[in-house]
């Protein structure tokens, strides 16, 4: 040690700007004796006794709080960096390697290039104890690297085993993020759970709600767009999920946002649409890291999404998220400056081509028209419509269609008020029953055949028709038996007005109007054909299908 001290006097005097450099990492976990403050007593015990003798200063302390070694790009880390590259610091101080790395190539380029170039020191208090300003040799001797192997294979294995344990979590739905998504909150007694934020909620609500039907729901103004939606919540000083989630205390950083100051942004609003978390479903990895040393974020392809239903509270129903859905995948594009998407804007489809039509006005009237027939005539044959014109068909139609299933639930009310429908049900399982029976002893018959052959009871050509006589009549009462089990289904399932299918249509039996909400909820496509007429294909088509398959059944 003597023989240390008598080197260091006989260097130059050097007047040390010392930087203190602290990292805790989450799998460092609560283990006191590698926490910010043990750390910050064992450095600055060490410049106070250990370098008594030597002229420094403290310039600052530099803490990456919850950051893995392995990753580069820590903010302190790299704004410790950038104090050593502009002259503020020339001496960096830290209780072990692993505090600065987790990954040899980083670790060596730091030593035997960054701080030699900048003439800067480096003090580490681990094993091995290395001074570079006493023993710059040291670094490149075979401790040292030895060294930072363990720590990077040490980082990989811990890597993985967090990993692990992320995805048993995941598995499980339980919430693993570090900010819960906006609308929802931790619950206090258990953070891997979801529960409801009143105070965000609504505006989730208010986001599917203006997406779908607009901003005062029967207004003719429309639905509107994800653009529109965006300048209306900026408008009205609603905090963005950034700006929320700084106002209630956390440290919340996106680095993919481009807008730091946490304003609503079309791709803000459009991932909220897509989020199967607002009605109760827990998705989790949807992106990865490359790897434990590149923490680039990349996205996981959705088969390998950790998906689990119920998990919490839904903010909306999952018949107003498969609306958003259906729409979201239509072309709803709005006019420059336009908040609100035009009446049959995304519904409109040509016959010939399935291209969605165009709209211009001319004159003061609306047209529709099929651009693909100007440019490729032998695809598709011209043809254009005008609004009122067209506005005109479908509430026709609609107007027919919502008659229609009133009739439907009639016949239904009828049907299930009969007392017929009552035991129906006894009859169709007593039916199955007796039907399984008989296809039980078929089988064992059948299977009982080949024995008799090779027995010699009966000869191959007997054995091969009544096999097949059998086979035959094994497959008709299999088909029987799945015709029953459906009716059967159908049954336990009941129709009756209080389905989806008829409230929809039913709550529009005065219609005398049409408006985008209208159009959301009963419309899937409306088809335009070169004569000019109109073809509409509305929404529930199953539930239909099955509505007119009771009633046959039932006649």
């Amino acid at each position: 040690m003597a023989r240390i001290r008598k080197s260091i006097q006989n260097k130059t005097k050097t007047h040390w700007k010392v930087a203190l450099y602290i990292r805790l990492s989450k799998e460092d976990g609560n283990d006191e004796s590698l926490s910010v403050a043990n750390q910050r007593k064992i450095l600055i015990d060490y410049l106070q006794i250990s370098l008594s003798d030597e002229d420094y200063s403290l310039i600052d302390t530099y803490i990456d709080d919850g950051l893995t070694g392995t990753d580069t790009n820590r903010e302190n880390f790299m704004r410790m960096k950038q104090d050593i590259i502009n002259g503020r610091v020339n001496c960096v101080i830290v209780k072990s390697l692993a505090r600065a790395f987790r990954n040899l190539a980083d670790q060596q380029k730091f030593l035997e290039e960054f701080l030699p170039l900048h003439k800067a020191r480096f003090i580490s208090l681990g094993t091995p104890f290395i001074d570079t300003y006493v023993n710059p040799s040291a670094v490149s001797g075979f401790e040292v690297p030895i060294r930072g192997m363990f720590n990077e294979q040490f980082a990989a294995a811990t890597s993985e085993e967090i990993r692990k344990t992320f995805n048993m979590k995941r598995s499980r739905g339980e919430f693993i993020g570090s900010f819960a998504p906006y609308g929802y909150m931790k619950d206090p007694d258990n953070k891997n759970r979801l529960m409801i934020d009143e105070e965000a909620a609504p505006v989730i609500r208010d986001i599917f709600n203006w997406y779908l039907y607009g901003l005062g729901g029967d207004n003719a103004d429309g639905s509107l767009s994800i653009n529109g939606i965006a300048r209306e919540l900026n408008e009205r000083g609603i905090a963005s999920p950034i700006q929320y989630k700084r106002q209630k205390g956390f440290k919340y950083q996106n680095p993919n946002s481009r807008f730091k100051q946490g304003i609503w942004t079309p791709t803000t609003i459009a991932a909220i649409l897509k989020n199967r978390m607002y009605i109760g479903c827990m998705v989790q990895g949807r992106y990865k890291v490359i790897s434990y040393k590149i923490h680039k974020q990349i996205k996981t392809p959705e088969d390998e999404w950790f998906t689990k239903e119920g998990t919490h509270e839904a903010i909306i129903s999952a018949q107003l998220f498969d609306k958003v859905q259906k729409r979201l995948l239509r072309d709803t594009r709005t006019a420059p400056g336009k908040k609100t998407v035009h009446l049959f804007s995304g519904f409109l489809r040509c016959s010939d081509c399935g291209r969605a039509l165009h709209r211009k006005s001319s004159k003061g009237n609306i047209y529709y028209y099929c651009r693909i027939s100007k440019q490729a005539q032998k695809i598709c044959m011209p043809r254009s419509i005008v609004g009122t014109k067209l506005a005109k068909a479908v509430l026709a139609a609609l107007q027919i269609q919502v008659s229609l299933v009133e009739d439907l639930g009639q016949v239904i009310d009828k049907i299930n008020r009969a007392p017929a429908c009552v035991n129906q049900a006894a009859r169709l399982d007593a039916s199955r029953k007796k039907q399984e029976q008989e296809l039980l002893r078929l089988i064992g018959i059948s299977d009982s055949l080949y024995t008799d052959w090779k027995s010699e009871v009966i000869s191959k050509d007997e054995y091969l028709r009544i096999k097949t006589e059998y086979k035959s009549r094994i497959e008709q009462l299999s088909t029987a038996i799945e015709k029953i089990q459906s009716e059967r289904q159908l049954m336990s399932q009941g129709i009756n007005r209080g389905s989806s299918y008829f409230k929809d249509f039913q709550r529009r039996r005065n219609i005398v109007s049409l408006n985008h909400e209208i159009l959301v909820d009963l419309v899937d496509v409306i088809t335009v054909h070169r004569d000019g007429t109109v073809g509409i294909e509305f929404n529930f088509p199953d539930p239909h299908r099955r509505i007119l398959e009771f009633i046959e059944s039932k006649q």
